[in-house]
């Protein structure tokens, strides 16, 4: 199966876990790393039954969270925004203007809800498109990457 290496640390692919099984049970479909139309990337993106898209942004080092300065790129593309800490992280030094999850490897918790505002119907329509093409060309990645793993005397190597 083919891995999409995403997240860069341990601590990260655990909180990208919790977020996305988390959004699961709130009946979300989450993606992880999925490139806006400005080309800013969000760590996890979900579509909501509803059609809202939910944007999040996973940060496990405060260096990290104070050096960001382009989160608020992400906003004109959400129609909801969190930012998912790890259960030891300083939620003080998240922005106040943001919704805050925690999240471990085995879920998450929405500790401040997000302001919702509504996406305008043209971006609106434009991301949906965008997020659904993503998840789609993934899902066949993938399954092909199962079907040649299957195929006698085939060797896949999985990349480090």
């Amino acid at each position: 199966m083919v891995i999409i290496d995403m997240i860069s640390s341990s601590t990260a692919a655990e909180v990208a876990r919790g977020v996305s099984r988390l959004l699961l049970e709130e009946g979300y479909s989450p993606i992880l790393e999925f490139t806006l139309p400005n080309g800013r990337r969000l760590d996890v993106a979900a579509i909501g039954p509803g059609g809202e898209m939910l944007g999040v942004e996973i940060k496990v080092a405060l260096a990290d969270l104070r050096g960001d300065g382009k989160w608020p790129e992400y906003l004109d593309y959400c129609d909801l925004f969190y930012f998912a800490i790890p259960p030891d992280f300083p939620h003080e030094h998240v922005p106040h203007q943001t919704g805050l999850i925690v999240a471990d490897r085995y879920g998450g918790a929405v500790i401040k809800e997000a302001e919702a505002q509504t996406l305008h119907a043209s971006r609106r329509k434009a991301v949906t498109i965008s997020f659904a093409r993503c998840a789609a060309e993934r899902l066949s990645r993938n399954l092909d990457a199962i079907a040649m793993s299957q195929t006698p005397g085939l060797v896949i190597s999985e990349g480090k």
